[in-house]
């Protein structure tokens, strides 16, 4: 976790005044520190906050609810274009026409969308530090709503996570992930919490809306028992790990891991490839990778060459009936460090560790090495939106369309209808295209978005076709339409930290 030096730099991410549609700096978890606002991001913010005041002041609603419909998702990306260049298929005429923007939105609402990385926390959590932060702006008079009220942690507990997943977003179906510690009290969710969640939701219902992790922590005392018992009790979709080990509290972190530690690991594989002959789905290995700054780096070293995706390649070509799937597809530059990123790329046409990953089918001759979106996206979309487009491009061209697949990290980011959106508009400029033999991304709809957007998970996942058609009448979306009737509507809260404003 952050120290008390890092958190008295940063507040509430809830606590931010403007409400626009696409996050205007960064926001972190207590993961990592989020950078600072950048130039760019500045600059966008201005852009979207007088495209909004002007477009609401002419359709005669305030700005707030301009920025909670289509027409203001619309301006928020024709701002973006305008600040880093025709990243995103968005015209000024959505924008101005809500109905041109409803019709549009109305026309996708209905696509197939598998978010197979998202969380919430428990409720008896001790991850005290959102709390904590926003106690101190209540206390420094920085919102007056705060001053003297007692704060808790409920927007990330699970009643505001199945609003902003399920309500405020197009995602059908969700997997709600977790990451361990090696103080048990520190876990997001237990398994079991996880598990009950998943039986929650789907028996509310009556169909399958979500799926669940067991995290597993290799080399702690009676881990592979663990494993063995959680399959038989909890009968997790898929097991995730963390090479790292305690990825929350990592000077805690007393067992980190390689994929490919034969002594290891490989009785936990021997175990995936049996059990997934009857569940087909526990064939996926999801390990988190990345995240990984520099200033991770030089504050955590040992942990660095646990981070990155050197293991892969042996463990995927040693268990070709298992599928790998690289959480944040080893995306490394968090933390403020995309222009790192993106430097690197202009020198070397290459971003750690993303690059890597996406050369690993082609060196190593396998086909089940598969990319989690993730931070990746959430970060650079907002931070750098030339770095996002190389690394979908590169992904897409090393691991296949067909072994990309969709996770939003939220709800830490909030509803995450805007990354839907930012990935169905975006396409790589064909400049960087001709220039580093990129493919297109394509329309919203296509074959490439759709693939990534969840017919990749539902194939891994064995959501079967009648599965997916149960959706479209059970409680989930019969709710769904009585909120866009007379709910409250996307409210563009993020949850987390963000960079104190510069006095």
């Amino acid at each position: 976790m952050m120290s008390p030096e890092e958190l008295a730099k940063l507040i509430p991410a809830e606590t931010a005044k403007f409400r626009s549609p696409i996050p205007t700096q960064p926001v972190s978890s207590d993961e990592f520190i989020p950078g600072p606002q950048t130039e760019k991001m500045a600059e966008f913010e201005a852009r979207v906050k007088a495209l909004g005041s002007a477009l609401s002041k002419k359709q005669g609603v305030t700005r707030r609810a301009f920025f909670q419909g289509a027409a203001g998702m619309a301006a928020a990306f024709v701002a973006m274009n305008e600040t880093h260049g025709p990243f995103y298929a968005v015209s000024r005429a959505e924008a101005a026409t809500p109905e041109m923007a409803k019709e549009r939105a109305d026309g996708l609402k209905n696509q197939f969308i598998m978010d197979m990385h998202t969380h919430f926390l428990r409720d008896d959590t001790r991850l005290q530090n959102f709390v904590r932060a926003r106690e101190a702006v209540g206390k420094a008079s920085w919102n007056p709503t705060l001053i003297g009220k007692p704060q808790t942690l409920e927007d990330l507990k699970f009643a505001n996570y199945f609003k902003e997943i399920y309500m405020d977003s197009d995602t059908k179906v969700a997997l709600i992930s977790g990451s361990g510690s090696e103080e048990p009290r520190d876990w997001f969710l237990t398994n079991e919490m996880k598990a009950q969640a998943r039986t929650d939701v789907n028996q509310k219902a009556g169909t399958k809306r979500m799926f669940s992790h067991a995290i597993f922590m290799p080399g702690t005392p009676g881990w592979l028992e663990k494993v063995d018992r959680d399959y038989e009790t909890l009968k997790p979709d898929s097991f995730k790990g963390y090479t790292v080990g305690d990825n929350t509290n990592k000077q805690l972190s007393k067992h980190p891991w390689r994929m490919d530690d034969e002594k290891l690991l490989y009785p936990f594989y021997e175990r995936l490839a049996k059990w997934s002959k009857t569940t087909p789905s526990l064939a996926n290995v999801c390990v988190h990778k990345g995240l990984y700054p520099p200033s991770t780096t030089e504050r955590f070293p040992d942990l660095f060459k646990y981070a990155n995706v050197s293991d892969v390649a042996k463990a995927a070509k040693d268990w070709p009936q298992l599928n790998f799937v690289i959480y944040h597809s080893g995306f490394r530059y968090t933390g403020g460090a995309w222009a790192i990123g993106w430097q690197q790329f202009e020198q070397t046409g290459r971003v750690d560790w993303v690059t890597d990953l996406a050369e690993i089918p082609e060196k190593h001759g396998v086909k089940n090495v598969y990319g989690d979106l993730g931070q990746i996206f959430a970060q650079s979309t907002i931070a750098e939106p030339r770095l996002c487009a190389v690394m979908m491009g590169q992904l897409v061209k090393g691991l296949g369309a067909d072994r990309v697949v969709w996770g939003s990290d939220a709800i830490w980011t909030g509803a995450p209808q805007w990354q839907i959106e930012a990935l169905r508009r975006l396409e790589i400029p064909e400049d960087l295209r001709k220039k580093y033999n990129l493919p297109m991304l394509g329309a919203a709809d296509g074959p490439t978005k759709r693939a990534i957007l969840g017919e990749n998970s539902a194939r891994i996942y064995n959501f079967k076709p009648t599965q997916r058609a149960a959706l479209a009448n059970d409680w989930v979306a019969t709710a769904r339409l009585a909120y866009e009737q007379y709910g409250e509507g996307r409210t563009n809260l993020r949850y987390g930290y963000i960079q104190k404003p510069v006095a």
